[in-house]
């Protein structure tokens, strides 16, 4: 194999062979690869997926590894590529409002870029500070603002990509989707490679729409709660009021405290659950929009609610939000859920999320995008001890299976992978099922990309 990849940088230590072998979910199990390659250019690309498929290796593509359900694991004699190296800004084009990029670009720091220009990009999964835009497209992420912006999919509009099947033979560049606003010339096969997670074609160039940038620093929201489940009601609430902030997030008294502990942010821990709520709405009607939140989390039963003037303490809050997980992974190995359930029954699949944690003896901390009915609990389960790990696994489990009584997903962000092939079995009907192979077999026939994910 290493005579067809001469001249890239092929590893094949074993110290690093195992990190980059798996992401960062608890417990999904991985395989020993065969090497890693980190390619910089889609030609560096095209030739490893060619060499692969001459000798009937599996490919396994990974960006930061931050994913949460395995999708980026090996499998035995796999050839990864770590993409993290074509990280280049390609171009932003700022009289359309768009920018390409390679996928190892990582989200923020797109963001700060097209910042320069007077522009954003909306989707910011927790994992913005790391993740890498091939990542979230593969996953197709959502993140703090999709409430009011929507996931990753709905910013992308063309992809290169390297495939085989169909297309030709393996290692062939194909352009899908546009650079257009709009555009329906054929199938939308930029849309299906959009959480794919890999299994279609290697990802080497994203086209990304892009918005202006907000007129104005957004106002903060936040509320207290004597319970998880009144912090449910309370976005119930807000939805039924026809209010809808930029982000809706909820954090529970253990990922506060965890937090806390770590960083000393100065953070009010005693509610057993805040709500912080993001609106950028410009001018007066702004302000009348916080204080309508306000008073609906007020009027749901919060201990207290109060619009933040304070822009160091606003930031204090979302940055929590987004290192809750990191904090409780300090604690202990963590098992993280990523359920997605109609808004109106963000209370009734909180207060499930408490039974099961009581009937399995076992402690599940809370955060959420709660605004669109995305629950992240998080099972953590002391390192070494089988009996705990068994009953976090349980509690998983039944959690999958609420989530689907109540019309959710297994997954609203966090994509398939290994962790939600059981449950995504179960909420989908056997013809759909069969849909999904099929086009998998179709655009992949030798089953090369990222072998075992999603479908199995």
């Amino acid at each position: 194999m290493k005579d067809l990849l001469s001249g890239l940088d092929v590893i094949d230590d074993a110290d690093v062979l195992e990190s980059l072998s798996h992401d960062d979910a608890e417990w999904a199990p991985y395989g020993r690869a065969l090497a890693a390659v980190r390619p910089r250019t889609t030609e560096d690309v095209r030739r490893v997926v060619a060499a692969c498929a001459a000798r009937r290796v599996p490919i396994i593509p990974r960006g930061a590894g931050t994913g949460l359900s395995g999708g980026a694991n090996a499998v035995d004699g796999a050839m990864i590529l770590d993409l993290s190296r074509m990280n280049r800004i390609v171009e932003i084009d700022a009289d359309n409002m768009t920018a390409t990029v390679q996928p190892g670009v990582i989200n923020d720091d797109l963001k700060r870029a097209v910042a320069e220009h007077g522009l954003w990009y909306p989707p910011d999964p927790a994992s913005a500070p790391w993740s890498t835009i091939g990542g979230n497209v593969s996953t197709n992420a959502g993140g703090l603002c999709c409430l009011k912006y929507g996931v990753t999919r709905d910013y992308v509009l063309g992809l290169e990509a390297v495939v085989g099947g169909p297309a030709g033979e393996y290692g062939t560049v194909v352009r899908l989707g546009r650079r257009t606003t709009k555009g329906v010339s054929g199938y939308d096969l930029a849309g299906l490679f959009t959480g794919s997670e890999g299994t279609f074609g290697v990802l080497t160039e994203v086209t990304l729409r892009l918005r202006p940038a907000r007129r104005e620093a957004p106002r903060t929201v936040v509320g207290a709660f004597g319970s998880v489940v009144a912090a449910g009601e309370a976005v119930a609430a807000i939805t039924r009021a026809g209010l809808l902030p930029a982000a809706l997030e909820l954090l529970d008294r253990t990922c506060l405290r965890a937090v806390e502990e770590w960083k000393h942010l100065g953070l009010e821990s005693d509610a057993a659950a805040l709500l912080l709520a993001q609106l950028d709405t410009p001018g007066l009607a702004g302000d009348e929009e916080a204080s309508s939140v306000a008073g609906v989390f007020r009027s749901a039963g919060a201990l207290w609610a109060e619009q933040s003037t304070d822009e160091i303490e606003a930031e204090a809050l979302f940055a929590a939000r987004r290192l809750a997980y990191p904090a409780l992974e300090r604690l202990s190995p963590v098992l993280t859920e990523d359920v997605c359930v109609p808004r109106s029954r963000v209370p009734e699949m909180l207060t499930a999320i408490e039974q099961i944690a009581a009937r399995h003896g076992v402690t599940i901390a809370t955060i959420a995008h709660a605004g669109d009915g995305n629950l992240h609990p998080l099972i953590l389960a002391p390192a070494g001890d089988d009996a705990a790990r068994r009953a976090a696994q349980a509690a998983f489990e039944d959690m999958l299976a609420a989530a689907i009584a109540m019309g959710g997903t297994v997954t609203g962000e966090h994509g398939v992978g290994l962790l939600k092939r059981a449950g995504m079995r179960q909420e989908l009907s056997d013809p759909v099922l069969a849909m999904q192979v099929a086009v998998k077999q179709t655009l992949d026939p030798l089953n090369l990309f990222n072998p075992g994910k999603v479908i199995g």
